[in-house]
Parts: structure tokens; C-alpha cells; sequence
């Protein structure tokens, strides 16, 4: 008979974790800035395969899918399907090391706990590295959590880098089975849950002094380019009254998106993050911009009324200066609600973990996202040092980083428990 979950918790070893983060963070890319590790590189690949190292000698039976996700699998008292556990390793360029990182490293050290606590779940546990969660050269994310839903297709597949190779090449390159992708699809059967645990990369934990954070829920992203038209012309001799000038139509665009974002009191975050301006020249009126925006939110009603706001004001500003406005929407995420049963789990685990908590939703895109697609997800969040991440000083300590994945392997028991029935 297992002990109990408390008994369980204890045997969860925040030493070992921390070694393990201190030895991933060892494989970076060279000449880069410190942690990068970007998907289909050496370091990558060299990571991965010490990742695969750790994972064997923890009792996991490991494999390669056809979109290249690591994955450990242990057996559970019972032939039910498993519960998943996981996260990423890839950096985006400039990253820190504990971005996806802490997600995977805590999942392993999980299954060592419940070997040391004699512990077996009812569920088989399967512990996944997906393959280049963080945007990549080729313009894509969620690589191996798209093969799980079924959402990477073939445009994507046939998006190049800057040497015109293919992310199905570089796939193929990394040891992915491309005309195999359908066997890395996963079913509703085939997952009993899916837990993700990760770093907040945001400010609220640490300024509410608390232990972890429960996810309700993954916002929404809406990401739309904009091509604004004028006409370059002299700026000494052009009356301003008569210019065509396309940066002033950007202007009031980037204000909408401010505005949208500040009238919705922390419901919506909106951000104008590229923009290109041509001719680019201080004596030049400019002719032509293109930018790029995006809006977050859990409310899918607010995302698409606040674009239209904003689009509506991109069009007016251009017929009042005679620019030519054009919208199109670069991609569509769509917000994911954490499942009751699991915010449920790791909330109790949080109180068995003495962890303190509260319930939050992540502005942030996830692994978690795509598998939505396909199976009850559930996240939980350590504290970020100054809300940091996507950067070389993204923090999270020692002690969070074990109180995190005690919280974790608790409410993973509990939910085991719960879903075994």
C-alpha cells in the first residue's frame, strides 16, 4: 500500500532539482548570449540527449515521437490511460534557464520521488520535452505539442528560416519522422490529464509574496500585421495639411491598442511590437509603414471587439490623411480554460505542499495550449524574480523551485486519486 501524499511530498528532493537545472543550463549555444538554447541546434540536441540520460536512469521507459518530443513512460497500478507531465528546454536567443526548463526537470525528479516513497499511481505517468515550444527561425512554436493536437500542418511545415531551409528540414535534421507525424497525434483516450508546471514570467507571485500560483485559465492571442500606405514626400517643403503620411496614421494605432488595453482594468493586454517605416529617412515624410500588434485576453468577445476598435480607428486616421489601411491577421490562439478538476488538485496540493497560492491567469502561450485541443490541462506557476523572463537574469530560487514541485507531485497524487475513482 503507498503512503500517504504527505508522506510522498517529503521524499520530493529540491537539491537534486536544483543540480539538475545547474547541469541543463550548461548546454547553450555557442557565441550566444548566456542559456540560449534554441531548438534544432547542437546544444539542443546534446541537451536533449542528457535529458534522455536523466530520464532513464529514473525508470522511465524513453522514446523519440515522429515530431521529435522526448517522452518517459512509467507504468501505473491500473491500465488506464496516462497522466502527462512536462514542458520544454528550448530558449528563445537571449532566454534564461528556467523558462520550460523547471517544468521538465520537476517532472523527472517527480517520478524519482515516488520510486523513493514506494509510491505507485493508479495512472501510467508519461514526462515530455516538447520539441521547440519557444518561437523559432522558421516563425512557428508549440512544435511538438502541435503534432499531439493535430495542428501542425503543412503551411507550417513549409515555413523557411533566413537560408531558405524548411522546419520540415530542420526537423528531418533533428531526427524527426515528417512522413510519420501522424503517429505523434493524440487522442482524447489517450491522455487522462495533462499538468504543466512553470515559471510565471510575470511580477504578481513575488508582489503578493506567495509560494505558487494556480492557472484558471491561458489567454487568448490574436496577432494581425498592418500595412499602412502613403506617399513619401520632402519634409521641408510638403505643407503638413496636404501630407500623406503613413507614421501618423501608425501612431494612432499604436495609441488604440494602448488605449484598449488600459480601459480593460487588467482584463486585456495589448502590445504594437514591430514596426517598419519606409523611407526611414529624417527629411523624408514616410510613405510606408508595416507593423505588427497583437492582443491577449481570456475573453474571446473582448479580443475581437477590441481589433475591430482598433482597425476602425487605423481606418479613420487613414481617410482623414488619404493612407491606405490594410489589416490581416497573422494568427489566431484561441484562450484555454484550465480544467476544474485539475485547478481543483493542485490547489488541495498546494495545502498539503504548505505551499501558499492563489489563482491566476497566464498571459502567456504554452505547450498546455495545444494539448487543450485534446485533454484536460492544468498549469502552476513558480515566482519570477522581478517578473523577468526571455532574459539572462530570469530568476527563480533554490527553495521556489522545490516548493513548486512539491506542489506539483501532490497535486498530481490527489488528482490520480480523484480521476481512478
Amino acid at each position: 500500500m503507498s503512503p500517504p501524499i504527505a508522506e510522498l511530498v517529503a521524499s520530493f528532493d529540491g537539491a537534486r532539482l536544483w543540480s539538475d537545472l545547474e547541469a541543463l543550463a550548461t548546454f547553450r549555444d555557442e557565441g550566444a548570449s548566456p542559456h540560449t538554447r534554441r531548438a534544432f541546434g547542437d546544444s539542443y540536441e546534446t541537451a536533449r540527449a542528457w535529458l534522455r540520460e536523466q530520464m532513464d536512469e529514473a525508470g522511465l521507459t524513453t522514446r523519440r515521437d515522429a515530431a521529435g518530443s522526448l517522452i518517459g513512460h512509467q507504468p501505473g497500478a491500473h491500465d488506464l490511460p496516462p497522466l502527462v507531465v512536462g514542458s520544454h528546454i528550448d530558449t528563445v536567443d537571449g532566454g534564461g534557464r528556467f523558462d520550460g526548463a523547471l517544468g521538465v526537470l520537476a517532472a523527472v525528479e517527480l517520478v524519482r520521488s515516488l520510486a523513493r516513497a514506494d509510491y505507485v499511481l493508479a495512472h501510467p505517468i508519461e514526462v515530455v520535452d516538447f520539441t521547440a515550444e519557444e518561437p523559432n527561425r522558421y516563425g512557428s512554436s508549440c512544435i511538438g505539442s502541435r503534432a499531439w493536437s493535430g495542428t501542425l500542418d503543412a503551411r507550417l511545415l513549409a515555413l523557411t528560416d533566413a537560408d531558405g531551409e524548411t522546419l520540415a528540414e530542420a526537423m528531418r535534421r533533428a531526427g524527426g519522422e515528417i512522413e510519420q507525424l501522424g503517429t505523434a497525434r493524440r487522442s482524447a483516450e489517450s491522455i487522462a490529464a495533462y499538468i504543466e508546471l512553470h515559471i510565471e514570467q510575470g511580477p504578481v507571485l513575488e508582489r503578493e509574496q506567495l509560494d505558487v500560483g494556480v492557472v484558471s485559465g491561458i489567454v487568448g492571442i490574436r496577432r494581425v500585421h498592418a500595412r499602412l500606405t502613403g506617399r513619401a514626400a520632402h519634409a521641408g517643403t510638403t505643407p503638413v495639411g496636404t501630407r500623406r503620411d503613413a507614421l501618423a496614421v501608425a501612431s494612432e494605432v499604436v495609441l488604440a491598442v494602448e488605449q484598449e488595453a488600459r480601459a480593460a482594468a487588467g482584463e486585456l493586454i495589448g502590445t504594437v511590437g514591430r514596426l517598419a517605416v519606409e523611407p526611414n529617412a529624417p527629411n523624408v515624410v514616410p510613405g510606408l509603414v508595416e507593423l505588427s500588434l497583437e492582443v491577449r485576453s481570456l475573453d474571446e468577445q473582448r479580443l475581437d471587439a477590441s481589433l475591430e476598435r482598433i482597425e476602425a480607428t487605423a481606418q479613420k486616421a487613414g481617410a482623414d490623411r488619404q493612407v491606405a489601411v490594410a489589416f490581416s491577421l497573422l494568427s489566431e490562439l484561441p484562450a484555454v480554460a484550465a480544467d476544474p478538476r485539475l485547478v481543483a488538485a493542485l490547489e488541495e496540493g498546494a495545502a498539503v505542499a504548505g505551499a501558499g497560492t492563489m489563482r491566476q491567469p497566464s498571459w502567456g502561450g504554452h505547450d498546455a495550449s495545444q494539448i487543450a485541443r485534446v485533454a484536460p490541462v492544468g498549469m502552476l506557476f513558480a515566482p519570477s524574480r522581478d517578473g523577468l523572463s526571455h532574459h539572462p537574469d530570469e530568476w527563480t530560487s533554490p527553495e521556489q523551485c522545490a516548493i513548486a514541485g512539491r506542489t506539483l507531485l501532490a497535486g498530481l497524487a490527489l488528482l490520480d486519486e480523484q480521476l481512478a475513482g
